[in-house]
């Protein structure tokens, strides 16, 4: 009868500490992610080109102006890009549209985007010839489409236009659009002119970003008082030629600029802008 107890005794012991063990078991850290997210602002003139780079994953924004597209090829293949999972064309216009043809030709290509909108030009065409021998469909880029866009953890991309269907200005169909990387933001405007920003101001979108890729190359036609103000960039970026014909940046935007100190980087002075974040902070490579 006492060996019996001693027994019992001792699996109640057993039994009670597993039940301890169990509830003071270590959880496991939680999966902190490593990876840089970049943005290259490249230089390719006159003309906007925006390589998006994040968890391994590739977005090209506009290929810049056809006088460019072997310098704009040169610059992906120097960063061993194969395929560029999501491609964006803003609008139908040649400083946009320029190289795409030759960059559909010569990557992988997984999502092509562009607005509703078409054009007749043979810059153009030869951009919808490239996705046919490809295979491409289009998918129409508008307000709200940013979740079908997916780079991967800690991203979220956002499309706050175009909003309308129709527009008199082919640069009001470029899709103003925010990419955020943990706490920072990126806000992306092509050549979206005072029509479309006021529509996504008026829609209430959270537009407030880290760094704001000025409209229109710096052109007075875009970045008003206001959306600038809700944006409320530390740091913005223009994208435009060395003396270009057009004058951009406008005095009206380095007058903004230097009223509200902000730190600007532009690619005619600056070549290549490659900016990187962690999450947190935004340093320029």
């Amino acid at each position: 009868m006492k060996k019996l107890f001693t027994l019992l005794t001792s699996i109640i012991i057993v039994f009670s500490m597993t039940i301890i063990g169990c509830n003071n078991k270590t959880q496991a850290p939680a999966k902190i992610n490593n990876n840089s997210f970049k943005v290259h602002y490249i230089d390719v003139g006159q003309g906007d080109s925006i390589l998006v780079q994040s968890n391994d994953k590739n977005l090209l924004i506009d290929a810049g102006p056809r006088k460019s597209q072997d310098k704009l090829l040169d610059y992906l293949k120097s960063l061993n890009i194969k395929k560029l999972d999501y491609v964006i064309a803003t609008h139908p216009h040649e400083d946009h549209i320029g190289g795409m043809g030759q960059v559909i030709k010569n990557f992988e290509i997984g999502k092509f985007y562009s607005p509703k909108v078409t054009a007749t030009t043979k810059t153009y065409e030869y951009m919808i010839n490239q996705l046919k021998n490809k295979n491409l469909k289009i998918n129409v880029i508008k307000a709200g489409s940013g979740n079908d866009i997916d780079l991967g953890e800690g991203t979220k991309v956002e499309v706050f236009s175009p909003i309308n269907s129709k527009y008199k200005d082919l640069n009001d169909y470029s899709p103003i659009m925010r990419i955020s990387y943990n706490n920072n933001s990126f806000l992306f405007t092509g050549d979206a002119e005072k029509i479309a920003e006021k529509e996504v101001l008026d829609s209430g979108a959270n537009i407030k970003s880290d760094v704001l890729k000025f409209g229109h190359h710096g052109s007075s036609t875009s970045t008003t008082q206001e959306f600038f103000k809700k944006v409320s960039p530390s740091i913005g970026v223009i994208s435009c030629g060395l003396n270009n014909d057009y004058g951009h940046p406008h005095k009206e935007i380095l007058k903004l600029i230097k009223d509200n100190n902000l730190t600007v980087y532009r690619t005619d002075k600056d070549g290549n802008v490659v900016l990187k974040s962690d999450g947190n902070k935004i340093t320029k490579e």
